[in-house]
């Protein structure tokens, strides 16, 4: 694994745009520290958002699509999820809509939220709308703490 950090690194900002796509889609995946080397080894701040949030973002959008296109009894298969865990998931789109894209940055349940989403044939240009707002959020984030840090250390 310290070989694809490695490799994705020397890539600089395609490296962040290839590692930000693999954590936004189902894999696991850790972009934040890519993007920490990344900063740390001189490349600006506003290009690493930018790839970075543009990456995530279209890897939630495989998400998305899986759950658009895949019947939720496959997925429930395939993804041991237990029929109550559906049912709670389906209830909070149906309440919030699109709105939950916002949550899509948060860890493992991002990615069901934005499965559910495409279940539920929630509206997607809504739910990519508001899965970007949240990504780059999280991104700046990292971002400003990475920088205030740096600060501190120099």
């Amino acid at each position: 694994m310290e070989q694809l950090y490695d490799a994705l690194i020397s890539y600089g900002p395609w490296g962040m745009f290839i590692s930000a796509f693999l954590a936004g889609s189902i894999l696991p995946f850790s972009s934040e520290a890519i993007m920490v080397a990344l900063l740390a080894a001189g490349v600006d701040p506003w290009i690493l958002l930018l790839t970075a949030s543009a990456g995530n973002t279209l890897g939630g959008i495989t998400c998305y699509c899986i759950g658009r296109t895949a019947s939720p009894e496959w997925l429930q298969r395939t993804f041991r999820i237990k029929d109550k865990h559906m049912h709670r998931a389906q209830v909070l789109v149906a309440r919030w809509g699109a709105w939950m894209g916002l949550l899509c940055p948060l860890p493992i349940l991002g990615d069901a939220i934005l499965v559910t989403l495409g279940i539920m044939r929630s509206r997607p240009l809504a739910t990519n709308l508001t899965m970007a707002i949240g990504r780059t959020l999280r991104y700046a984030f990292v971002l400003l703490s990475a920088l205030g840090v740096a600060k501190l250390l120099w």
